[in-house]
Formats: structure tokens, sequence, C-alpha cells
């Protein structure tokens, strides 16, 4: 059961992808949207959200990209699945009743709220040793070999 929306997890993937692969020259988000198989512009709202919410910071010019707005310490699961949720549409109706409005949703938002809780005890620092660990960029930072 996933718990996450895919705008959440990607924004998860794109945050610890760039903190990775930043260093020394910002990331280019055509590149990011390279290495997990999406269209630019798709991944592109979603880079903006984080710039928004100063995940990310968004760098101009030829050799222009996003690099982290702070040090990856500073910067929680919580905070980045907060700027997907908050900047993604909901179109979907949501039900007018006495029960979801009094007990259902009360409960769910309280659930919701630990889970954050939860969420904010991970870094992008915790993120990045992990993925380094299981060498899923492949040993370098040039190496560009990262999907979800």
């Amino acid at each position: 059961m996933q718990l996450l929306s895919r705008r959440s997890l990607l924004g998860l993937a794109a945050v610890v992808d760039i903190a990775h692969h930043s260093r020394p020259t910002p990331v280019a988000a055509k590149a990011l949207a390279t290495r997990h198989a999406l269209p630019p512009r798709h991944l592109e709202t979603l880079l903006q959200a984080l710039v928004r919410h100063n995940i990310l910071k968004g760098v101009r010019g030829p050799r222009g990209g996003y690099e982290l707005a702070r040090e990856r310490r500073r910067i929680t699961a919580g905070d980045i699945v907060r700027a997907a949720m908050t900047d993604s549409s909901d179109d979907e109706l949501s039900p007018v009743s006495s029960l979801v409005d009094q007990v259902i949703a009360p409960a769910v938002d309280q659930a919701a709220q630990s889970f954050l809780a939860e969420l904010d005890e991970i870094t992008v620092e915790d993120l990045c040793r992990e993925a380094e660990r299981k060498q899923v960029f492949g040993g370098t930072a040039t190496n560009i070999d990262f999907a979800i």
C-alpha cells in the first residue's frame, strides 16, 4: 500500500538526486528528467514548487539548473512531501457528509500528521547516505544511473 503520491515520491527522488549531483555545478532539469524518464515540463512544475518552499534554488544561465537551497541535513523528507502536496491539484470531489467531516477526516488528518512527523525525522543527508551505501548512483557523481 503506497501512502505517498507519485508526485511526493518524485519530489523526494529529485531532491536526493540533486543533492548528490549538484556539486560542483547545478543539475539541469533536462538531465534530471532524463534520469527519471519524465518529460521535462512535467518535472519543472514540481521543481518550481520545491523552489517556492525554499528546498531548492534555481540557478539561471547556460550552466544553470537546480541546487539545494539549504544544507542536506536541514531538509527533511517531510518538508519535501509537504511542498509536493501543497502545490498539487486535487481535482477529486470530497464527499459532503457529517460522518466524513466530524469523524473520518479528523482521524485521517491525525494519522497524516503522525506520518509527516515520522518523515520529519528523515533528512536528505540520511537518504543520500543510504543511496551511496547501496550505490544507486553507480559509485561516482558523474555516473547518472538513478530511477524510481
